[in-house]
């Protein structure tokens, strides 16, 4: 790295301060080699665990006042990369030092060393022991931590793999047909219809990431397969499932390609219209009892997801009432609840193969967008929200309901247009009795939309309109964070810079009424971090009395 990238590098890394994967020390000449392999088994094991590529032990920076000191550890060029051999042969697995970077920064020299994460499945010692990290200090790896790095060996992605005898004769053409309009469609603004369909079937497939250099992989057979070529996925029973459960029962298997047989699925389920009377009103809203994009985003979602190694069926049971979705395998990332907003994004898949493929495919997409769209899906036709069980380890069931659980819940989402998505889920939680928290409940009871008292809370049947209720309900709703983020950047833009006394001037009066002054003080110091990681933001002060400024060359985008 130049001096430039090493300065920012730094600044970066002070700014966020020590973490499980950032480390600092003054560390003069004498320090020693063993309590430096420590931290590198530590910030190694954490690395891998976080999902990070690489870690950082500092040298230079004083830990209390967290500022650059300098360093005079091993001064000489050949001494000090000689780290790397030291830090290789005390290692098991061995791993070295990616670099060690010198930055001769105005206050003094500063090492930053660059430690690489664990191999998957491989947790680092240092001469016989592993370390982790608690906060900022230096710990032995707990039992919890190095079986999660074990447990890694054994994972592997299922999908990519390359099937034994399979060839492109055992793609299914129909599904090959749709496929190449999928993709033509997703990709619209990179190659014209008549392109995609002029290619070859083994470059379309290596380019839909569906084969590997024209192998047929398991991907390839579960989304595009023929039905007789399930056998090849054996012991994997390659199936989607449907059963209808209530005063009729029926079932039907549905075998590969999976591309053409949700949509067949789909239209299994008993699709009628309902009709909701609002308030006032002599005409009725008619919506489908199930929407289709809905229907088939969970099903997709199933098909991704799903553990194939637990040789199990994704089953689609309908009940007059609702329809239960369930996959093998636990959720993978994080929680549902985590989704339901939109702006999560997770960063590792159990297939990441097939969801790459399904991805070009635009069957589904990679940003986490899936289960946030059920909900406002559902919002927009006055259904209740998707319900979400992980009580069984082993499985995820969503429930998607086709009917009206309360119909004041629905009037009110009739009348009230722009709840935001918060409300109607807390709102939702109120229909269904499930514990609500106490300032989202003050909030609704401000605008009239929840009566009754614990337990015993249900959806108010009208709105208050005379009451002033609805604008203390508008002073004590949240604005969403891309409209704060906009007001500190934006501040930022024509002032310079601003200390955090003044970015809490700024949004105080714009955050809610019912929020505590230590709610909004931890608001504001969320936003900033948030910004700052987006490398929108940086620290142009001290941790203690920051001065944030625009990051050089960062475009706002909010607008």
């Amino acid at each position: 790295m130049d001096v430039a990238r090493l300065q920012a590098l730094l600044t970066d890394l002070l700014a966020r301060w020590e973490s499980e994967v950032v480390e600092f020390k003054r560390a003069g000449d004498g320090y020693a080699t063993g309590d430096i392999g420590k931290y590198v088994s530590a910030l190694a094991n954490e690395a891998n665990l976080r999902q990070q590529d690489r870690a950082w032990l500092v040298f230079g920076i004083d830990d209390r006042s967290r500022q650059v000191v300098g360093t005079d550890y091993r001064p000489e060029p050949q001494r000090l990369q000689s780290l790397k051999m030291q830090i290789a042969d005390g290692t098991e697995p061995a791993i070295t030092l990616r670099d060690i970077h010198v930055l001769q920064h105005p206050q003094g020299r500063v090492l930053l060393l660059d430690v690489p994460a664990a191999p998957q499945g491989m947790p680092i010692a240092w001469q016989g022991h592993y370390y982790a990290r608690a906060g900022e200090s230096l710990v032995p790896l707990g039992l919890d931590k190095l079986d999660a790095l074990r447990r890694q060996s054994a994972a592997h992605d299922w999908t990519a793999q390359q099937v034994p005898g399979a060839s492109l004769s055992d793609v299914e053409p129909q599904a090959l047909a749709q496929a190449r309009a999928l993709y033509a469609r997703k990709h619209a603004n990179r190659f014209s219809p008549d392109e995609v369909a002029a290619w070859p079937d083994a470059l379309f497939l290596d380019r839909a990431r569906l084969t590997q250099g024209g192998a047929v992989t398991r991907a390839a057979l579960l989304l595009l397969g023929r039905s007789e070529a399930a056998h090849r996925l054996s012991p994997h029973p390659a199936q989607l499932t449907w059963k209808l459960e209530g005063p009729e029962r029926a079932y039907e298997h549905f075998a590969p390609p999976f591309l053409l047989a949700t949509t067949r699925l789909y239209q299994k389920v008993r699709n009628v219209q309902l009709r909701l009377l609002p308030d006032d009103q002599l005409v009725p809203v008619e919506v489908a009892k199930y929407d289709q994009r809905l229907v088939l985003e969970a099903l997709h979602n199933c098909i991704a997801h799903q553990d194939y190694a637990r040789n199990g069926r994704v089953v689609v049971t309908e009940w007059p009432d609702r329809l239960v979705f369930e996959n093998e395998g636990s959720f993978y990332e994080g929680q549902p609840a985590d989704y339901v907003d939109g702006t999560r994004v997770p960063r590792r898949y159990r297939n990441p193969f097939l969801a790459q493929a399904m991805a070009e495919l635009n069957m589904i997409d990679t940003l986490g967008y899936g289960i946030h769209l059920l909900h406002v899906g559902q919002a927009r036709r006055y259904f209740p929200m998707p319900d979400y069980d992980l009580a069984e380890p082993s499985a995820v069931r969503l429930t998607l309901h086709g009917a009206i659980v309360d119909p004041a819940y629905s009037r009110l989402l009739m009348q009230q247009t722009d709840l935001p998505l918060a409300d109607i889920l807390a709102l939702d939680r109120v229909q269904k009795q499930l514990p609500i928290d106490d300032e989202l409940l003050r909030r609704l009871r401000l605008a009239g939309l929840v009566e009754g008292r614990r337990p015993h809370l249900h959806v108010s049947a009208r709105v208050a309109q005379a009451t002033g209720g609805q604008a203390d309900y508008i002073r004590t709703r949240a604005q969403d964070d891309a409209f704060y983020a906009r007001l500190i950047t934006d501040y930022l833009a024509r002032f310079g810079s601003a200390p955090r006394s003044e970015i809490d001037k700024l949004l105080w009066p714009k955050l809610p009424d019912g929020m505590s002054p230590a709610q909004k003080h931890n608001k504001v110091g969320n936003l900033l971090s948030n910004l700052r990681r987006a490398g929108r933001i940086r620290n142009a002060g001290a941790r203690k009395v920051p001065r944030w400024v625009l990051v050089a060359g960062v475009q706002d985008n909010d607008g």
